[in-house]
């Protein structure tokens, strides 16, 4: 009899522990392209967000992971949409695309900006069948000359203005980083420089552009709102 209550007792014991749940660990992931594939390596923007988010006591409820491949445009991100992003089941997706499906066009292997949104729009409603909170960014820079003086700075204009458009149209959260960037070159580029400001050649961001995009993202994940 004595053994019997001992097991019923550390069934009880069990199953109480079993109940006191620890924070809900919400998982958010940043898909996109090379700067996201990059984007995990040291102060690379998500290795900084994690750095930053560590003195918050949120911290322990985010786990950040990294979706970036290298060339990728927005179809490929659609195609890749389940294996990489819905398998693993986020609370929150932050979409980070544009650069390719401009600067390819020089080589003939770019996006049509109607395609683009269509695509886009289609990811989004996938996420937000699952009630995944999206978090768009728009595209930051293909050269850092001032006034629009880079080859491409009208196209990745009018496809950061889709982005803008579909984020209202959606209920999406925005993270505009082309605006970021711009008013950044504004007053920290004086020498009219393509590149070495925010960006190693024209594209892909140094440290301090990558800490710029860890900024802007920040506040939106210590946010309550941000969580479902």
């Amino acid at each position: 009899m004595k053994q019997i209550t001992q097991a019923v007792l550390l069934i009880f014991a069990v199953s109480v522990l079993l109940s006191m749940k620890s924070p809900a660990t919400h998982r958010v992931i940043f898909f996109g392209d090379s700067i996201t594939q990059m984007g995990v390596n040291p102060d690379g923007y998500i290795d900084v967000l994690k750095k930053k988010l560590s003195s918050k006591a949120t911290s322990s409820e985010l786990e950040l992971i990294g979706a970036g491949v290298g060339g990728n445009k927005i179809y490929d991100l659609y195609l890749r949409l389940e294996r990489d992003v819905l398998d693993n089941n986020p609370s929150v997706v932050f979409i980070y695309v544009g650069i390719n499906d401009v600067w390819h066009k020089t080589s003939g292997t770019g996006t049509d900006i109607d395609k683009f949104a269509v695509f886009y729009r289609a990811i989004i409603a996938k996420l937000q069948m699952r009630s995944i909170r999206v978090v768009m960014c728009t595209p930051t820079v293909i050269g850092e000359k001032l006034n629009n003086a880079n080859p491409q700075d009208q196209e990745l204009n009018a496809f950061a203005d889709v982005i803008r458009k579909i984020a209202v149209d959606m209920n999406c959260e925005l993270v505009d980083l082309r605006k970021t960037f711009i008013e950044y070159l504004k007053t920290n580029n004086p020498q009219d420089a393509a590149s070495g400001i925010l960006t190693t050649d024209r594209v892909h961001l140094n440290k301090k552009g990558n800490e710029l995009v860890a900024a802007d993202m920040f506040s939106l994940l210590t946010t309550s709102t941000m969580l479902p």
